[in-house]
């Protein structure tokens, strides 16, 4: 019976997904916060699913705009948690935790590797930034902070980003 409710939930989603034109990233998206709303048993299911990254790494490139470009000029729309001069901090818009956001620095750097001793201070600043919203999202109990970085390391954004994540035990290994 709970099965046949998701079911149903989930077909009245994807029939509104397609009414609108929206694409299966976002709607992939959208259910995940629903379900994660929810508290379902099915959320692992739609995670692996939201998770793509490793797939769109294989194919991504350094240089050039970027989605996060976009947010720091406020071009496209993002749940803004924290804001300076240096960074920005906002909820994922495919949360793998029930609290889930990114620390970009407004000044790019495509990877962490490409970083330098010069780099040192605004990758301090992103990282006590990261904690400063960790406590204000209420992860007292831990959090994880995740930089992917290159290919292998599943980063789909050439855009230096920070992924804190929390609100549940985490597993590990993470990989």
């Amino acid at each position: 019976q709970w099965y046949q409710r998701r079911v149903q939930e989930f077909q009245t989603f994807q029939h509104y997904f397609k009414q609108i034109n929206l694409s299966a990233q976002w709607m992939v998206a959208v259910l995940t916060r629903h379900l994660l709303h929810r508290c379902s048993p099915i959320v692992p299911l739609f995670r692996a699913m939201a998770s793509d990254e490793v797939s769109k790494a294989q194919t991504a490139l350094p240089g050039g705009d970027t989605i996060f470009g976009k947010i720091i000029r406020k071009e496209i729309p993002a749940a803004i948690l924290y804001e300076d001069d240096k960074c920005l901090a906002f909820k994922d818009v495919a949360p793998q935790a029930p609290v889930h956001f990114l620390v970009i620095p407004k000044n790019p750097i495509a990877m962490l590797s490409d970083s330098t001793a010069a780099d040192a201070g605004i990758l301090g600043h992103l990282l006590s930034t990261a904690a400063r919203v960790a406590g204000e999202q209420e992860l007292g109990e831990g959090y994880r902070v995740v930089i992917n970085n290159g290919k292998h390391g599943a980063q789909s954004v050439y855009h230096l980003h920070l992924h804190v994540m929390g609100g549940r035990q985490l597993s590990w290994p993470p990989g």
